[in-house]
């Protein structure tokens, strides 16, 4: 049987992470999300750090302007002094990850692996959110924060992310249920099922058996 890739977007304080973290787990598969950027940093001989700060992050309006100017598909090499520019260092986590998708079979969280993989017959691609109480709650018992500062990060991660994923999908939505397989909302299911939902899912779509 063929590799699989699982591609998760989420919602900040939905779960997201910790169901792709279990589900790889129970499938005996790596979980990929802050590791694509050390692998992009290894693979292009720039600072990890760059890509952190870029990572499902638009940054100022003079990169973004500059970006414009740029074909999608260019690669720059790193004698270029713009090399260093948001849009290249988005190429290289985009090709380790259609790399991935034909080597392996995995998960990945975010870095609009949806629609990277968008043209590969082995992926599913799933969007998990959850109600903003519940998504408060969460993010609350996590961090050890009070809910004003939980409300404003996640108003801040969702809006980050969004903007992100319209520039390097060209316009598209990330909450749009089209761009996926399945959308669950993780409170309702519960994120425990949530993982047996998508393994179910898995067998359905004759990744697994």
């Amino acid at each position: 049987m063929e590799n699989f890739v699982i591609t998760i977007a989420r919602g900040f304080g939905s779960g997201g992470k910790e169901i792709g973290t279990k589900l790889a787990e129970e499938l005996g598969i790596p979980c990929y999300e802050n590791q694509i950027l050390k692998m992009a940093s290894e693979r292009s001989g720039l600072n990890e750090q760059l890509f952190y700060q870029t990572d499902e992050k638009i940054r100022g309006n003079s990169i973004i302007n500059w970006i414009k100017k740029i074909s999608y598909n260019t690669l720059i090499s790193p004698e270029d002094h713009d090399f260093v520019m948001d849009l290249n260092m988005y190429h290289f986590q985009s090709k380790i990850i259609k790399e991935l998708a034909t080597t392996q079979s995995c998960i990945i969280i975010g870095k609009c692996a949806d629609d990277v993989l968008k043209d590969y017959s082995n992926v599913i691609s799933l969007y998990v959110e959850a109600p903003r109480d519940a998504c408060l709650e969460s993010i609350v018992n996590k961090m050890g924060i009070g809910n004003d500062e939980a409300e404003r990060l996640i108003i801040k991660t969702d809006r980050y992310r969004s903007d992100y994923y319209k520039y390097y999908t060209g316009g598209k939505s990330w909450t749009n249920p089209t761009n996926y397989d399945l959308v669950l909302n993780s409170q309702r299911i519960g994120r425990e099922n949530c993982v047996q939902l998508i393994q179910s899912y898995l067998g359905v779509k004759k990744f697994i058996s």
